[in-house]
């Protein structure tokens, strides 16, 4: 599934956590197939004996010191794209297990840093890590493009602002799947298939995705998990002087921070887990959570349209709106609308994730009427221009790598939700009734780790960090992507939890515009006082 912030579709540039959970990996997009052939290529073996929960340290002395020269490297600091913007290059184990070049060792991957230094004045109080979440959202991206410039001066003031993208992603080695055209043609499979013929070919589409991420990516895939994403951001704490870890993340990246607790609760410090997900859950019911989310966003996006003189879902009630959109996205499903890319028509698929990027952010929602009230004059390109946005696509054709390592990571992190299409009619009736505008295309979505070339080294399990100092989760009470529930799990399951919840519309809170969240969220990260438990913001 991917979680993350909102796609650009509105001003101010939010990370939108994945539809992940859409398949828990990777969106529609998927990657593995539900009907696993026989003809398909054996798995990539796993190497690496790390698996979620296993703390930094735990194979004793000897693997200590062989990690040693990593957490003593320097980093060699330069210029980079905004002006007031360093990069530099960290490295880091392959394997953890194994870390190293020498006689045994994985090798190295390197890994993408930047940051914004503190303007001042006052007490600087080190580095803070941002992440935006997916799995695949470039960290470095979004402190370019927003945090490094856009959080409130008074952080921006006190802290080094520092990102890195996570092994997998964007600048740090990515993980790469398809041609340009082969994810165009991707994204268009059916996500509803009526029949075994549309179940086969959305099951080879799948296998496909599977086999081009082994092709191009085979010595990365075992090696991107989210517990050694949090490891490498304890080498990277530990390279910029920071005794304790201070870390805002967002949607995935409540998942990456609460990892880091997990692992390293005395080196954790000031955590805002915005946009929260649960991870006690198994893939299937992180999915079908995320279902109903996004049915509570179409709710609300029903509501105000119904309102609206120019909703091209006409008047009555919400629900009456919200079955005219369900009826477009069948309509386009039988008879495309034509778009200005002729290979490229906008059916039910596309039209469906453009609908999807738009419940991120309320924002984002006169863009979406626009684009349905041209699509019911049989033009696409609104629908499509939104469904881009989300798949990273630009205008050259060439996609960026969020989808590809969105799904390595959450197919490595968590046992497929689905192993066969079987499996997946036998709970369509569950995901329909989550949704029944989006479940069925959620269900299908949820197949794309049957058939992924890595077995699956993590598990669902509660995190509790005992020992870490205290952690803000922040949840959004319509939060399409990550539902609320999820951000009272995780805030009940860490030992230091604390909940801060916004009464709100739209993924995550932090910098949306409620001044009760950002106050709270600031006095926290330049005092070190959590808001009180429970306390409610609009």
């Amino acid at each position: 599934m991917d979680f993350r912030p909102p796609p650009r579709t509105s001003p101010r540039p939010r990370l939108r956590t994945s539809v992940a959970l859409l398949a828990a990996t990777g969106l529609l997009v998927g990657g593995a197939s539900g009907c696993s052939s026989g003809t398909s290529s054996p798995p990539i073996k796993t190497v690496s004996t790390t698996t979620q929960g296993q703390a930094q340290g735990s194979s004793g002395a000897a693997d200590r010191a062989a990690l040693a020269p990593y957490y003593a490297q320097k980093l060699t600091w330069r210029q980079c794209g905004v002006p007031g913007f360093e990069c530099a290059t960290m490295k880091a184990p392959l394997d953890y297990a194994k870390p190293g070049s020498g006689s045994g060792g994985s090798g190295d991957i390197k890994l993408a840093v930047a940051r914004v230094k503190a303007t001042g004045p006052g007490k600087r109080n080190g580095s803070l890590l941002v992440n935006p979440g997916g799995p695949g959202g470039s960290a470095i991206g979004y402190l370019q493009a927003y945090a490094g410039l856009g959080y409130p001066a008074p952080v921006r003031a006190r802290y080094d602002m520092v990102a890195v993208d996570p092994r997998g992603v964007a600048r740090s080695e990515p993980v790469q799947c398809l041609t340009g055209k082969e994810m165009d043609a991707h994204t268009q499979v059916d996500q509803t298939p009526d029949n075994a013929a549309e179940v086969a070919a959305l099951s080879a589409a799948y296998e496909k995705f599977s086999a081009g991420c082994k092709k191009r990516s085979a010595r990365i895939l075992p090696h991107v998990s989210t517990v050694e994403a949090a490891r490498d951001m304890d080498l990277l704490r530990e390279i910029l002087g920071d005794e304790k870890l201070q870390y805002v993340g967002a949607s995935y990246g409540t998942f990456l921070g609460a990892t880091y607790a997990e692992l390293f609760p005395d080196r954790t410090g000031r955590l805002v887990l915005d946009g929260a997900m649960d991870p006690s859950l198994p893939s299937r019911d992180l999915n079908r959570d995320q279902t109903a989310g996004f049915q509570t966003a179409v709710q609300s996006f029903a509501a105000d349209c119904v309102k609206q003189r120019d909703c091209p879902l006409g008047t009555g009630t919400p629900a009456q709106a919200a079955t005219r959109l369900k009826a477009l996205l069948t309509a386009l499903d039988a008879k495309p609308a034509p778009t200005k890319d002729k290979n490229r028509p906008l059916g039910e698929a596309l039209a469906t994730m453009g609908a999807i990027a738009a419940m991120y952010d309320e924002g984002a929602w006169p863009r979406l009427r626009a684009g349905l009230k041209a699509a019911q004059r049989g033009d696409g390109n609104g629908l499509l221009a939104l469904a881009d946005s989300y798949y990273e696509r630009g205008p050259n054709g060439e996609y960026a790598n969020l989808m590809y390592a969105n799904t390595a990571v959450n197919c490595l992190d968590l046992p497929p939700a689905f192993a066969t299409a079987a499996d997946v009619e036998t709970a369509l009736p569950s995901f329909e009734k989550a949704s029944p505008v989006f479940g069925a295309g959620l269900a299908w979505a949820s197949l794309n780790c049957a058939s992924w070339p890595v077995p699956a080294t993590g598990k669902p399990h509660r995190i509790e960090a005992p020992g870490a100092a205290p952690i803000v989760v922040v949840g959004t009470t319509r939060d399409p992507a990550t539902p609320y529930k999820w951000a009272k799990s995780l805030a009940a399951q860490l030992a230091t939890g604390t909940l801060l919840t916004y009464d709100g519309d739209g993924h995550t809170a932090y910098g949306r515009g409620s001044d009760c969240i950002d106050t709270a969220i600031n006095a926290y990260l330049l005092e070190g006082t959590p808001p009180q438990d429970g306390k409610q913001c609009s």
